[in-house]
């Protein structure tokens, strides 16, 4: 019987057919992976096989290179057995023929590429004591090659999750996944690292909104996007998550870093906008910054808090935001759940209480959750990332 149901979310997983296209057009970065965290170290993890949708390409469903796409599950047990997290892959987007081409020789654009087996650490362990409220259901990771989208055979409970250009997708299709649950599922959505902010690089240029523009029209996005947006946004503001969460329905979380790393990397500081490279040991690493230099950061930590007010009212929606230079805090161990993971501040006052618990106070309404850090430097529990 269990296999059987899982056929039927197979086969629905390639007929909810793709939505939109989102795959990397900053080529040479990568947060999560050139990244280093000091004095951090990551445990031995579950692994968990690939899987390939065989129908997938009857659906149209496909990678870049027309590959099958894939997914990696874990299946739930007891109490979580009939519950699901569906988590998103993240992995930027291209904006133009020569990225999108080029990620057809990578993982991210071809399934040939992907690794046979990922750990499933953070909000996907499998151990009690490193996630205590998710550990036992159903955990599937959605690998991204085409931004094919998602869906589940869920009786119970259900969140839609996901990090960096899978939280800005969680934001964008968080009431399209609740609609395909029934009215007694209970379904919410997590976005990590999602708030990619039409925010001014260093030279004053709009080095991300150029960038997402690419995307929106190389990737025919206009037709998706969310209709109470477009009908008095053009679709490139459509594509910024500030302008679209105040309109999301379904209960969501937003967990993000007021300094977020991969902004502060590739939308923020790109070489472009830094020629004479007076930011280059600043970017890499806030410790090497100037007083200047953090108060431009302090700057777009307020336009930050400025784009979450209107979200933040609501008591069904939950808020994460942490005074980090961080990025993707769900999907680590030590930033999750553990000894060390970081805590909010706020002001004198230490919010004892980590991410994973967070997360599952909102979820199971154990309480609301909204919790805002006080600005750098005051936090001390942050996992900052250091690059080489």
């Amino acid at each position: 019987m269990e296999r059987m149901k899982f056929v039927l979310w197979e086969i629905g997983f390639v007929c909810f057919v793709v939505l939109s296209r989102w795959v990397n057009g900053f080529e040479d970065l990568n947060v999560t992976e050139v990244s280093k965290v000091d004095g951090y170290n990551i445990p031995p993890s579950l692994m968990v096989p690939l899987t390939l949708i065989q129908g997938a390409g009857a659906k149209g469903a496909v990678c870049l290179d027309g590959t099958l796409p894939g997914y990696h599950w874990h299946r739930g047990y007891g109490s979580g057995a009939n519950s699901w997290i569906v988590n998103l892959e993240g992995g930027g987007w291209c904006n133009n023929r020569r990225t999108c081409v080029f990620r057809t020789t990578t993982r991210r654009g071809s399934s040939a590429h992907m690794e046979k087996q990922i750990p499933f650490t953070g909000i996907l362990s499998n151990k009690a004591e490193e996630n205590p409220d998710f550990f036992n259901w159903n955990r599937v990771k959605l690998r991204y090659c085409d931004g094919a989208s998602f869906t589940g055979d869920s009786e119970d409970q259900a969140l839609l999750s996901g990090c960096s250009a899978g939280g800005l997708a969680t934001i964008l299709h968080c009431d399209e996944f609740r609609g395909l649950f029934s009215s007694s599922t209970k379904v919410k959505c997590l976005s990590d690292g999602g708030m990619f902010l039409d925010a001014s690089d260093v030279s004053g240029g709009r080095t991300l909104r150029n960038m997402f523009e690419g995307v929106v029209s190389l990737q025919g996005l206009q037709k998706n996007l969310p209709p109470t947006c477009t009908n008095h946004m053009d679709p490139t503001s459509c594509f910024f998550p500030q302008n679209l969460i105040a309109n999301v329905r379904t209960p969501m979380f937003l967990l993000n870093a007021a300094y977020d790393a991969w902004q502060v990397q590739a939308s923020l500081i790109p070489p472009a906008a830094d020629p004479q490279g007076y930011w280059t040991a600043c970017k890499k690493d806030h410790l090497r910054c100037s007083t200047s230099q953090i108060q431009f950061f302090q700057g777009f930590r307020n336009q930050m808090l400025n784009a979450i007010k209107g979200f933040s009212v609501p008591q069904q929606n939950g808020l994460f935001i942490n005074s980090c230079f961080a990025h993707c805090q769900s999907e680590r161990q030590d930033t999750w759940f553990s000894d060390n993971s970081p805590l909010v501040h706020n002001k004198e006052i230490v919010v004892m209480q980590g991410i994973a618990q967070s997360v599952g106070d909102w979820y199971f309404d154990r309480s609301g959750v909204k919790e805002i850090d006080c600005p750098y430097p005051c936090d001390k529990s942050c996992h900052n990332l250091v690059f080489s």
